[in-house]
């Protein structure tokens, strides 16, 4: 039951409250820098004709992708009540599974969006608090050399706190960005009531003349404005946690208004002050509320960065779950909310690239051509796999499909496109981070392949084993055996190594083989499947979904409901620890096989990834080629 379905009236104020601190985090601070770098660097004459149509621009950018696009549509597209790109790569790829060569190529964009994923998740924490502490020039310019060890500062200890959990700072979240987008508001509504003439430009008029007479400078101003989306992926991607009806009640109730009156109110602020454009945010805030202000946006950039990392934790959990990712430590921090992971690895490959993106970039301006690429390429990922979800899934109409997605990848591909210009001029940074992760996730998935294709050749098929074993029987022992076998119908190693060298078989022998599944939650009453091999021997399948929590011994419990009941103390568990020694002229080029073989050796161990009670575990070895 998702988070919607539980919620009635104060359970759906507290989820609004809960959505507003955590979904809108990331698009809540993104005023701090969108409206700045539209002008920031000239290209863009500041004159009130343009001031007009960029925050047209802004608006219907704002309302068509984040109101129409996410909120109406997109947010439709459930996998069982979850959302984000690997819930939607899994609803595409279900949806075309009669079309082979197609799903391996959505596939194939699905995990490039994810891997991209992570260079927007190095950038967004990078470029809030940056331009959060860079309010410290407006307050006094000598501060400047201030600005760059005060956010290295305030990240470092936000990744140091993540390995604590975010239970306890996370009900301080809905309060305080409650309280920034009302700060929001009344900073744009003052500036506002001084110029209200600004608010001519709601008109659509004003940015398609923009559009229009000056296409060259709103090319160039397309690839700032779309900063001020940035963040409307979380609105798909955290509706497990709270339900569509909070997360658009908390948009339309007080987000986007407060969003929008602060634009404006920037805009109002310029056209009175030119000389403010440097940092229009700040400048509108009154002397003695400066630093207060500061304060405030340092605390809405570190929860948008804190949403950010959270995600990363999540996605790494499902990407392994799916088989993209190795093994790594995963650490429960909630006993109650299953979700709230950490991933030391993630942790601190995260922050060593933020350190470094900040030290290399220095600026929010400079971050801010780095930004864009990765966000436009995860919205036109998103755009397409909706597609293939509403025409082969919910069988819309071919026209209808067409007309709904054509609309906004054409918006998206404009904003890519105004972005890609920026490749060389920062881009690249999000992108090598991508395509770094892109490659690691690839290698192992095809890695993983060649590894259950050669075990598939010289495996023995398990019946047949089993009756040529029971022609002579081997001493039987008390207890279980319990063999993970990575798949169902072969004989697993470790069997064959315990016969070999202990010449013995226990009273009872399970074959258990975990099976991942691309949705998110495989139910109890589907978990386990039994098939009895005579003579004590049982074939089980277990079924997890991309964010079940793989435990095999409460898997197994289940099995007692259908008379095969396992005494805990008695019971081991052998796995088979298979050592892959790459080859020339085999499945991959020698350097990825040496990748692959890394990853392999350096991965988690299967019997913590397992839940596997560690004073039961029997590990055999054996050697691998591929």
């Amino acid at each position: 039951m998702t988070s919607e379905h539980r919620a009635g009236g104060s359970g759906l104020a507290a989820l609004t409250l809960g959505a507003i601190g955590v979904v809108y985090g990331d698009i809540g601070t993104s005023p701090l820098y969108a409206f700045k770098e539209v002008f920031a660097h000239g290209h863009v004459p500041l004159t009130a004709e343009n001031i007009h149509g960029v925050l047209s621009l802004m608006f219907w950018t704002i309302t068509v992708v984040v109101s129409v696009k996410y909120v109406a549509l997109i947010l439709r597209a459930d996998n069982n009540g979850e959302g984000g790109l690997i819930a939607m790569l899994a609803l595409a790829s279900q949806a075309v599974k009669d079309r082979p060569a197609l799903r391996r190529r959505l596939l194939l964009l699905g995990v490039f969006g994810t891997a991209i994923f992570f260079g927007d998740g190095v950038i967004t924490p990078a470029i809030s608090v940056l331009s959060a502490v860079e309010g410290l020039e407006v307050a006094a310019p000598a501060l400047h050399r201030w600005v760059v060890p005060v956010t290295l500062l305030v990240l470092t200890a936000l990744f140091v706190l993540q390995r604590f959990g975010t239970a306890s700072v996370g009900r301080l979240f809905g309060p305080i960005t409650v309280l920034w987008f009302l700060v929001l508001f009344v900073l744009g509504a003052m500036h506002i009531v001084r110029n209200p003439a600004i608010l001519w430009a709601l008109n659509p008029q004003y940015a398609l003349r923009f559009v229009l007479d000056h296409p060259g400078i709103a090319f160039i101003a397309l690839g700032s404005v779309v900063l001020c989306v940035t963040g409307a992926e979380a609105l798909y991607a955290d509706m497990g946690h709270f339900g569509k009806r909070p997360i658009r009640i908390a948009w339309f109730s007080l987000v986007m208004p407060a969003l929008v009156v602060n634009y404006f109110g920037q805009g109002a602020m310029l056209l009175a002050h030119p000389e403010n454009a440097k940092n229009p945010f700040y400048e509108m805030a009154p002397t003695w509320a400066l630093y207060p202000l500061i304060g405030l946006a340092t605390c809405a950039t570190v929860i948008a960065s804190q949403a950010l990392i959270t995600a990363a934790f999540s996605i790494t959990k499902q990407a392994i779950q799916l088989g993209y990712f190795p093994r790594l430590r995963i650490t429960h921090t909630s006993v109650r909310e299953t979700g709230q992971v950490y991933v030391p690895f993630i942790n601190w490959s995260l922050y060593g690239s933020i350190v470094l993106a900040v030290v290399v970039f220095g600026s929010s301006s400079r971050l801010a051509a780095a930004y864009g690429i990765a966000v436009t390429i995860d919205m036109l990922i998103t755009t397409t796999m909706t597609f293939f979800v509403i025409r082969y899934g919910w069988k819309y109409p071919w026209w209808l499909c067409v007309a709904a997605t054509g609309t906004f990848f054409v918006v998206d591909f404009a904003y890519f496109a105004a972005n890609a210009v920026k490749l060389l001029d920062g881009g690249w940074f999000p992108v090598v981070i991508g395509g770094v992760v892109f490659t690691l996730m690839l290698t192992w998935k095809q890695g993983r392949r060649l590894m259950r294709n050669r075990l598939r050749d010289e495996a023995i098929d398990l019946k047949s084993f089993l009756e040529a074993v029971f022609v002579s029987p081997p001493t039987r022992v008390p207890g279980t055996a319990v063999f993970l076998v990575s798949e169902q119908g072969l004989t697993p190693n470790a069997l064959l190594h315990n016969l070999k060298h202990n010449k013995v078989l226990h009273e009872t022998n399970l074959f258990v083989t975990v099976k991942h599944h691309e949705r998110p939650w495989i139910p109890f009453d589907r978990r386990c499947e039994i098939e009895p091999l005579g003579r004590d021997c049982w074939q089980l399948t277990l079924h997890f979904g991309f964010k079940n929590d793989p435990d095999v011994p409460e898997a197994l419990e289940l099995a007692a409901q259908r008379g095969l009941r396992l005494d805990p103390m008695d019971t081991s568990y052998f796995l088979s620890r298979d050592i892959v020694i790459p080859t020339l002229g085999g499945g991959m080029a020698m350097w990825r096989e040496k990748l692959f073989a890394s990853m392999h050796r350096n991965a988690a161990a299967a019997a913590d990834f397992l839940n596997l009670p560690a004073n039961r575990v029997v590990e055999l070895g054996s050697k691998l080629e591929i």
